[in-house]
Order: structure tokens, then sequence, then C-alpha cells
């Protein structure tokens, strides 16, 4: 079977003269709707709200086709050429929401308005954000300029990185692969592959590490630069903003995620010991599989993989496995590592097609089949939005990770309930190292972020210098959990979050999806399969409501700090039950 994804129902190749055509349609429609902004503006906004799901369709199919395209071949030279010319011409989108974000800021009535429209009523919290957001837009006579000077800034600074990225070779034992596959070694149940691997992994990056320290500095300097333009305090509350989120409901996190770390470094320090560890865990065992004495962890063949997520998560709901059925079959998973295709994983929603595409680097561990649970997880979200107006798909980061961590979850459960001792042992760990990596490195990642926008505001830091900061984020977090000697200098590089060009603290969401999951699934838990529609529509709200709003509708306080120790709760429990299982069992 073609384990790769079919990108043929977007376009049938770059040679396609529908990419053109859709690409014209792009561009008149974009100019026809700047006209529409004047005169009465409830005729404006109900003409508007058609053209925006126009132009959202329309682009949406361009974008999908050129950039999942790239993250599989990263040196496709048509598919970057189409996406420069789309990222070129997303200067006249944005301008053109900027106008449109204008014109609804001088609008004293815009609520008499949304209620004498009915067309106008099922996108009233789309209206009412925008409104806001006028308050934060550039000047608009530099607007344009500070747009097009991002294309040859921050944009290519982070397809820059993406390159580098994608196209680095690690050299292990006489043999080049690429870095995706390196990475995927660290799941390796031979201890020295493992070690050789993570070895090799940072020796390759001193290839890569100047040009990625240019870029990372590139990149959030312009974030700082358009922070001030657009009239935020901080780039943090801008993020903030975005996400529909404030600060009481981040700290209230952040402080129980810290109170937990004392938890979680135990349960370090208990898996370095059983490895043979006497200084904390080093970073290249982190992912190491852990097994009983005579207990082979189980390896899974993507076949496998698949019938055992149809079948689990058609236990939850009949839908959703014969959904993930229907992916597999219709091939919106790429699956396995190769040259040239990111590393990582993640999934892409286009929604005017209901459809879904799902990248993976799949090596046979439990981990990656919790990870296709996890991407699924995002594809099932997207189907639930299905049939909304596209301004309210666009769920927040931290709501965004929530059913991809109910996915995991009910996965989890699922395999432990019929465990022995041996696979229970088994599974716990690749649970705990799954949320060891939520909370402890998220927060490591959130930390190593925010000082560094704080040093970047006046000058420009060296590779010495982010080397060491993340090795000081890594201190205050993983503490005497990890071997101080044996940790991951290079992290900065690795991930990919730190050089979105659009989205800065692409990591406490992570944390935020990982808990706030957590406790969805306990309310599952709680009322069985009546929950399943609550469920459903609960994603469905994603992006109709602030994330507070949104919480409430299911009887979750996320500015409570209870919430939060409530849910990081559950996992001190199993780092107990790890701890009592190994002490049992070696």
């Amino acid at each position: 079977m073609n384990w790769t994804w079919d990108l043929s129902v977007l376009y049938r190749d770059f040679s396609d003269e529908n990419i053109q055509q859709d690409f014209q349609a792009l561009k008149t429609l974009t100019e026809e709707t700047a006209s529409l902004l004047h005169g009465d503006a409830k005729e404006a906004l109900e003409k508007c709200a058609d053209a925006f799901e126009e132009i959202s369709r329309l682009s949406a199919r361009l974008f999908n086709f050129a950039s999942l395209t790239l993250s599989c071949d990263a040196e496709n030279e048509e598919a970057q050429m189409l996406m420069d010319q789309l990222m070129r011409f997303s200067v006249q989108i944005s301008l053109l929401n900027s106008a449109y974000v204008r014109f609804l800021g001088k609008i004293e009535n815009l609520e008499e308005i949304i209620a004498s429209s009915e067309k106008l009523q099922k996108i009233a919290f789309s209206l009412r954000k925008d409104k806001k957001a006028a308050a934060h837009l550039m000047d608009e006579g530099t607007e344009e300029w500070i747009l097009k000077m991002s294309l040859t800034g921050s944009d290519a600074f982070s397809t820059l990185r993406d390159k580098l990225d994608a196209t680095l070779t690690v050299d292990i034992n006489g043999k080049s692969i690429p870095l995706s596959a390196a990475r995927a070694l660290a799941y390796d149940a031979d201890p020295q592959v493992r070690k050789d691997a993570y070895e090799a992994e940072l020796k390759s990056y001193e290839k890569i590490d100047i040009p990625m320290a240019a870029c990372l500095n590139s990149i959030k300097g312009e974030a700082q630069t358009l922070c001030e333009a657009e009239h935020f305090s901080s780039i943090l509350d801008k993020t903030l903003f975005n996400s529909n989120m404030d600060r009481q409901m981040l700290d209230a996190m952040l402080s129980a995620m810290e109170d937990s770390l004392p938890a979680f470094r135990k349960y370090l320090r208990k898996k370095a010991e059983l490895l043979g560890h006497k200084d904390g865990l080093p970073f290249y065992d982190l992912f190491a599989p852990m097994a009983a004495p005579g207990y082979e962890p189980r390896s899974y063949s993507i076949e496998e993989a698949r019938e055992k997520l149809v079948f689990e998560m058609s236990k939850f709901s009949p839908e959703m496995g014969e959904f993930i059925r229907n992916a597999f079959d219709q091939h919106w998973i790429d699956v396995f590592p190769r040259e040239g295709k990111s590393g990582g994983a993640f999934c892409a929603g286009i929604h005017h097609m209901d459809i879904s595409r799902v990248l993976t680097n799949f090596a046979g561990s439990f981990s990656d089949v919790s990870t296709l649970a996890h991407e699924l997880g995002h594809a099932w979200h997207n189907r639930c939005m299905a049939g909304l107006p596209s301004c309210l798909t666009d769920a927040p980061m931290p709501l965004a990770e929530t059913a991809s961590i109910f996915n995991e979850t009910l996965l989890s459960h699922a395999v432990m309930a019929d465990a022995s001792d041996a696979e229970k042992l088994s599974l716990l760990e690749g649970t705990l190292m799954e949320a060891t990596q939520a909370i402890v490195d998220i927060y490591s990642r959130y930390l190593f972020e925010y000082e560094l926008i704080e040093r970047r505001k006046d000058h420009t830091l060296p590779v010495s210098e982010l080397k060491q900061l993340m090795l000081d984020a890594q201190e205050k977090t993983y503490g005497d959990g990890l071997d101080k000697h044996l940790r991951h200098p290079y992290m900065w590089a690795c991930k990919s979050h730190y050089y979105s060009a659009g989205y800065n603290f692409y990591n406490f969401p992570y944390a935020f999806g990982q808990l706030f999951g957590t406790g969805v699934f306990a309310l599952y838990q709680q009322q069985g399969a009546a929950f399943v529609p609550t469920y459903n529509q609960l994603l469905r709200s994603c992006g109709s409501a602030d994330v507070a709003d949104v919480a409430a509708s299911v009887g979750i306080d996320i500015r409570s700090k209870a919430f939060w120790e409530k849910s990081l709760n559950v996992y001190k429990a199993y780092i107990e039950e790890f701890i009592t299982l190994a002490d049992r069992l070696f």
C-alpha cells in the first residue's frame, strides 16, 4: 500500500491550469472586496462575509498544495515558486484584512447591526474580536511596506530554517541519514544506538548553527518591531490576545506546572536509575523505551497501528472509528521519514473540502501510534467544525490541542486497562515520557523564549549565548532529573516552533492542551457515552468564543489554579504507580 498522502484532490500537479485560474480569481476577488468597504455598514459587512469565505477557500487550496508538497519535498522548485508567489500576494490579503478591521472599528452601532442580520449573527464572535483588533493595527501609511519587507525578513528566515532542517544529514557510524531519521533513533531499544544518535545529532548542528541563529535572531527582532507597531505592550500580550486568553489564565497554569516539577524530576531520576545512570537521566535516554526484565516492548507495523486506532476509537464513537479508517483509506496520511521530508508530525485542515492531511515520521513504537492518534484527533476536530463559516474554524492554539490530547489519553487508557504489570510499566512510562515533554520541556521552551525575547531587545544573541540560554532553561525545569553534563544545548535549533514568523510563544499552548485535554477526558470518564455529543460540540465551538467561555461550557474554570492542579495530579499518580511497579519488577 502507498503510505504517502494524496494531494491530487487539490490540484493534479504544478502544471494544472486550475492553479493559475484560482490564483487569478483570488487576486480579482481581493480587489473587489476592498471596494465594498464604504457606504451602508450592514450591507458592506454582509457582502464581505461572503467574499471572505471565498477568499479563504481559494487561498487555503493554493497554500496547502504548495506547503504540503514542500513539507515532504523540501527542494521542490515548482512548489517553492508557487509558495513565493502566494507569499508575495499574501501582503494584499493582509492589507485587505486590515482595511476591513479599520472599517469595522469605526462602526459605533455594531451590536445593533448584528442583531438585525441573521447572516452576521452567525459570525458575531469574529466581528466583535475584529472590532477589538482595530486598536492594534499598524499605521496605515507604513503597513504595506512593513508587510512586504517581512517577505524578505521573517518569512524568508523561517523558510530558510525549514530547508536547513529538512536537508541536514547526520553522520552515524559511517552512514549519513536525514535529521528526522536520526531523531527517531532516540526511541530505539539499543542504548548505544540512542547515545550514538544523540552525539551525532548535536555534532550535525555545528554545520548549520550560525545560519540557524541568524534566522532566530531576525525573526524575534522583527516580532519586537511589529509588536510596537501594533500597539501591544509585549510579544506575550500579543500572543495571549490572538489566543483569546489573558494573563490570569496563563499564570494559573504556569504556577501549577512549576509546582509539579519535583514530581516529574522524581520520575526522571527513577528512570535514570532503572537504566543504570547515577546522576540523572542523560538527554539521549529521555525517550528510551522501558521494559521490565524479560518483557519486550511491542513494535507496531503501520497496518497494526491503523487497526488498533480504528478499534479503540470506535469504542468511544463508531463515527470517529469510521472517520479514522477513511483517513487511512483515502490517503490523508504521509507516514514514513525520508530525505527532504520535515521531521515531527502535524495535521493540516482544508476546511472547505472537509478533509485533512496528516504528516508523521512513523518508526513503529507505541509512541508513534500515539502520535498518529494525536494528529488524527486534530483531523477529527476539523471534522467537527465542518460547515461553520471559515472565520469560526481557527481554534486558538490552546484549544487546538484538545482533541489530540483527548485521543492520546483515550488510547493510553484503553491499552493499559488490559495490560499485565510488565506491559503497564512500559505504557505508563510512555505516557509519562510524553507528559514530561508537554509539561517540563514545554515550560523550558517557554522560559527560553521569554528570556530570548527580553535579551533580543538590545543585542543579537550568538550561538554560544543561545546554547547557554537553553541549558539554563533546562536546569530550571528538569533540574536534577537530567544529567547536567548530557543535556541538549541545541534544542533552540531543533524545534521549528521558535521560527514561526506569525506566532510567538508557540509552546505554552501545548501544555494547556495537555492539561485541558486531560480535564476533558476526566469528564468523559464520569459521564460515559452521554458525553460524546457534548465533546463534539465543545470542539465545534473552539473558534466561536473566548477560551474561558469555551471551557466554562463544560464546567471548567481555567482561571483557577485548582483546575490545573487536578489535571497534574493525574500525572503525579501515574508517577507513583510507575515507581511502585518498577520497584516490584526490577
